[in-house]
């Protein structure tokens, strides 16, 4: 089966390209599941039901969350009404689940959605909670198994890579914005520290610069905005999983405003 995961989708820039490039992505690489971060989608925070079901129009199957889950409230009913997960280890008491269950060409399929600990909200441990989860998986027979590891740390990421890399089919970073040129199939499983953003690039993490630059400037904060013109970036992974849930290979598209697309291959280890 191949999988496409996008990392986070930042604003109506973001959405937009997935718009002008998902489907047509799809066919050419015959993509049977599309997986998302959604977190930043509705101007840069969070997610609004009327852009929740725009995406799903767009291909996407499922999306994922992050530290932004929760800063559209309304999401709170949206949980049980949508393919939406948020990450397993905030508390059990809040609204959502962390684990996406499903079958993709008859397989049993698992999409896990986790968080890091450094500077982000207070959470349960990252590591103790996703060994627990993914042994249980296993137990119950799940051999395809693909977490989003929402996380500002590049060791945390590289950590869980070291700890799972022969238990899980993807391990896919999201969260700084930016990609890391580290895709890799190792032991099976496919692996890079961040997929990075799709929205604008010609900013700073897909918002307008004015704010940011003000805050390294003078300490002094103030609200993200985002452009409503901007260059553009679509960024998209796509692995190959065979039967027994291993990975056999992975590329990642990018795509520059409506430019030809440019597809690089993972290193496999």
């Amino acid at each position: 089966m191949k999988i496409a995961f996008i990392g986070d989708i930042v604003g109506k820039p973001g959405r937009l390209m997935l718009k002008r490039h998902l489907k047509r992505l799809q066919q050419e690489h015959f993509i049977d599941f599309t997986i998302a971060n959604y977190e930043n989608a509705s101007h840069g925070f969070g997610l609004t039901e009327k852009n929740c079901i725009e995406l799903l129009g767009y291909g996407v199957d499922m999306m994922t969350g992050g530290n932004h889950s929760f800063d559209k409230k309304e999401i709170l009913e949206m949980y049980d009404s949508y393919p939406l997960i948020r990450p397993m280890n905030y508390p059990k008491e809040t609204a959502g689940k962390g684990v996406f269950e499903t079958k993709i060409l008859g397989k049993d399929v698992a999409i896990l959605n986790l968080m890091g600990h450094y500077t982000m909200p207070m959470v349960d441990n990252p590591f103790t909670m996703i060994v627990e989860v993914v042994a249980d998986l296993k137990a119950r027979g799940f051999k395809h198994i693909i977490l989003d590891i929402h996380a500002e740390a590049t060791s945390e990421k590289n950590a869980l890579r070291q700890m799972l890399k022969k238990d899980l089919s993807a391990i896919l970073g999201t969260h700084t914005h930016v990609a890391t040129d580290d895709l890799q199939v190792v032991d099976g499983c496919c692996y890079v520290t961040d997929v990075g953003l799709t929205g604008c690039r010609d900013g700073v993490i897909g918002m307008d610069d004015v704010i940011p630059m003000r805050r390294f400037l003078t300490s002094l904060s103030g609200h993200y905005d985002i452009k409503e013109e901007c260059k553009a970036i679509f960024q998209m992974l796509v692995f190959e999983l065979d039967d027994e849930g291993r990975c056999v290979g992975a590329e990642k598209i990018k795509i520059y405003d409506d430019k030809p697309k440019i597809v690089t291959q993972a290193w496999i280890d």
